[in-house]
């Protein structure tokens, strides 16, 4: 039954108030980043800026390390996300599409680990870094955000997998395709979904981690944008613009991947791949 006309009049309302809500601090964050360093500060809030600045972009790129660390992120962040969706797609099509002894205890461990804070791994981590002299080194990080983002990978992966009707696999096999050939050509493009969708979330969780940087990088050679935040803070205070202006090329690379990948977060792809 279709909703009533003020039905959807009152949701559309909500969905605004819900936005404005949502991307209000981000139009603040933008918008303070071009204001001049008195008018930050000023006890007066407007939320159109009165003047016009790019000196804090200026400070961040020519005057800081910002392109090291950036640098630091997007090597850290690409290399745990490819490593998170293969690895977990082959552990979810074997989950999913065999049967053996344990897999049932796999399944239910890797559900218990994703529970587990990230918190309650850091010394684990850390120790196993150090004796290990991993410690203060990029595969470190890679490793770590690799093994946060496992689990979920997994976890979404194989539902997308089991999803997929085995008989379309194997109709494939009878035409002569073998089992490698009908993954590719019949499974692997109904995946898309699930691994845009799983790529997506590894990306925001390895683009923001900070406490693992932080602690894993004590020497701050490969620490990442996170921990650059912080540099702006002394004991003489906050440079708020520089501070705005990173948030705000911080932010970017997320909104541009989002951009590039949305197209493909749908379900649903694989409604009525069977008939008959």
């Amino acid at each position: 039954m279709k909703p009533r006309k003020a039905t959807r009049t009152w949701l559309s309302v909500l969905a605004v108030v819900i936005a404005v809500v949502y991307l209000f601090p981000v139009y603040w964050m933008v918008s303070s980043s071009v204001k001049p360093a008195g008018q930050i500060t000023s006890l007066e809030y407007d939320l159109i800026p009165r003047g016009f600045t790019l000196d804090h972009y200026v400070t961040v790129l020519a005057e800081s390390d910002f392109l090291i660390y950036l640098r630091n992120s997007v090597i850290v962040t690409l290399s745990a996300v490819f490593l998170a969706v293969i690895v977990g797609l082959f552990a979810a099509l074997a989950l999913s599409r065999f049967r053996f002894r344990g897999r049932k205890g796999f399944v239910l461990m890797v559900l218990i680990v994703q529970m587990a804070p990230f918190e309650a791994l850091l010394i684990p981590m850390f120790l196993f870094m150090r004796d290990t002299n991993l410690l203060d080194t990029l595969p470190a990080l890679i490793l770590v955000y690799w093994v946060i983002t496992m689990p979920f990978t997994l976890w979404t992966l194989r539902n997308f997998v089991n999803g997929i009707p085995i008989e379309l696999e194997e109709a494939a096999m009878v035409d002569g395709c073998g089992r490698f050939q009908a993954f590719w050509k019949v499974t692997f493009p109904l995946l898309g979904p699930g691994l845009v969708a799983c790529s997506v979330f590894a990306f925001i969780t390895a683009w923001n981690e900070f406490l693992y940087a932080l602690v894993l990088m004590p020497s701050g050679s490969g620490q990442t944008l996170p921990i650059f935040l912080q540099s702006f803070q002394s004991v003489f205070g906050t440079d708020w613009g520089a501070t705005m202006a990173t948030s705000t090329l911080f932010m970017l690379p997320v909104v541009a991947f989002f951009a590039i990948v949305q197209r493909n977060l749908v379900s649903g792809v694989t409604a009525g791949a069977v008939k008959g």
